[in-house]
């Protein structure tokens, strides 16, 4: 038994982890150490990958790429595999993964079970929409084959299925033609929310990646930065990467009360000198927070929550304001405060996040009255008919889960039995 953490850091909490290295000998491993849940590289910030008390699968050991088709560009790999790999591997030969998440510190099979997203959802969906098949082997030793063409209902379940319904051993997905790492990107300062839709609607026809940062302390009429950009060819400079490291845990959060304001200023004011248009290279531009490690630290040795909710088109406007105002008020807020819509097409998986409208992600400090906040937060989102995101979540209330998700029901019938994580006994009971 060692302690396991999750990105928010929130607890540390005994687990058996168990190595999983050969994909032909996982059903063996499973059947031996159960329940559990497969841990990649435990990038969910609250307690989707964690067990407390009981058994993680870990996947790092399963980081083989199998097969690769350089004329079609179809990938078979392991689940382990890191999308940064898979990126700084493909890009030069003319390909890419067609969706990232803001950081690709991911394993495909975390990617898959997330059915994570991008900064390009509006133009080219969710990671699950290019996946064209998976191996998934149950604690029973059952091994399931299945893709949108193959025992299509598996698939639906496994995308987005937060890895209860088996261990995804290994991957097929459809990459995409890719002109190089450069991309065109422009940066625009907007005033009010009005102008942040405006410019969504502006942009998405025309640019392949839309995202914006918000002042979550600038009040009702908020400032922002709205980002966009597209792929471009072309000869540059080589970039030079510059890694760093957060050193140390502080004794307490770095963003407070006290601090908030003047990070939120001080953010502002350095990415405003990057107004206009520029060639940008593709990871500070996607992954903007992979360049600083172990960033999480920043919040301290109690950690911090993430709070992402997706609301529709009709009520989006209306529901961002309120749910503003109510950081404000309770004096609360973010210095990674991110707002970007949806585009509208439905996402393969049954508990795929992803819906037509608009998203707002925000870190708390775990901090006395922060899940207060929470409560009112919720209740914003559930009267605009949103959800927020489990990849993300470590505290929502069963009740919303199960009134939020409407094909909970019958993803459930999907579910392996020798599988379980601290969220699926939080939102489903086992």
């Amino acid at each position: 038994m060692r302690p396991v953490s999750s990105w928010g850091r929130l607890s540390a909490l005994p687990h058996q982890v168990i190595e999983l290295g050969d994909r032909d000998r996982i059903g063996t491993a499973l059947a031996a150490h159960k329940p559990g849940i497969a841990y990649g590289l435990g990038r969910s910030y609250g307690d989707a990958c964690l067990n407390p008390n009981g058994v993680l699968w870990s996947t790092a050991g399963l980081d083989r790429l199998i097969a690769f088709d350089e004329t079609t560009g179809r990938l078979t790999c392991e689940a382990g595999v890191l999308l940064l790999d898979i990126q700084r591997l493909m890009i030069p030969r003319g390909w890419s993964l067609p969706v990232v998440p803001g950081t690709q510190l991911v394993t495909v099979g975390g990617a898959i079970a997330n059915d994570v997203h991008g900064k390009n959802h509006h133009g080219a969906g969710t990671f699950g929409d290019h996946v064209t098949r998976l191996k998934l082997v149950r604690t029973d030793g059952e091994t399931i084959d299945c893709g949108p063409g193959l025992r299509p209902d598996w698939f639906a379940a496994t995308v987005g299925g937060l890895g209860l319904t088996g261990v995804i051993a290994q991957a097929e997905l459809q990459l995409r033609r890719s002109p190089g790492p450069w991309l065109e990107g422009e940066t625009l300062p907007f005033k009010g929310l009005d102008a942040f839709f405006q410019l969504s609607s502006d942009s998405e026809p025309a640019w392949e990646h839309t995202v914006s940062w918000i002042d979550c302390t600038s009040g009702a009429d908020v400032r922002g930065l709205f980002m966009r950009a597209n792929p471009t060819a072309g000869s540059y400079p080589p970039r030079r990467a510059r890694q760093k490291t957060f050193p140390f845990t502080p004794p307490v959060s770095l963003v407070n009360r006290l601090t908030l304001r003047a990070l939120n200023e001080a953010y502002y004011a350095l990415n405003k000198r990057h107004l206009g248009r520029r060639i940008v290279h593709y990871e500070p531009f996607l992954y903007p927070l992979d360049g600083i490690g172990q960033w999480n630290r920043l919040y301290g040795p109690k950690g911090f929550y993430q709070y992402q909710c997706v609301v529709p088109p009709a009520a989006g406007r209306h529901a961002v304001a309120d749910m503003l105002d109510a950081i404000a008020r309770a004096n609360e807020g973010s210095i990674l405060a991110v707002l970007k819509t949806f585009g509208d097409r439905a996402p393969p998986g049954l508990l795929s996040f992803v819906a037509p409208g608009v998203t707002l992600a925000l870190d708390f400090q775990n901090r006395p009255g922060v899940l207060e906040l929470f409560a009112q937060l919720d209740a914003i989102v559930r009267t605009a008919g949103g959800r927020l995101y489990p990849a993300k979540d470590a505290r929502m209330p069963r009740e919303m889960f199960e009134a939020t998700y409407p094909r909970l029901a019958e993803f459930l019938t999907y579910r392996d039995p020798g599988i379980s994580s601290g969220m699926s006994r939080r939102l489903m009971g086992s």
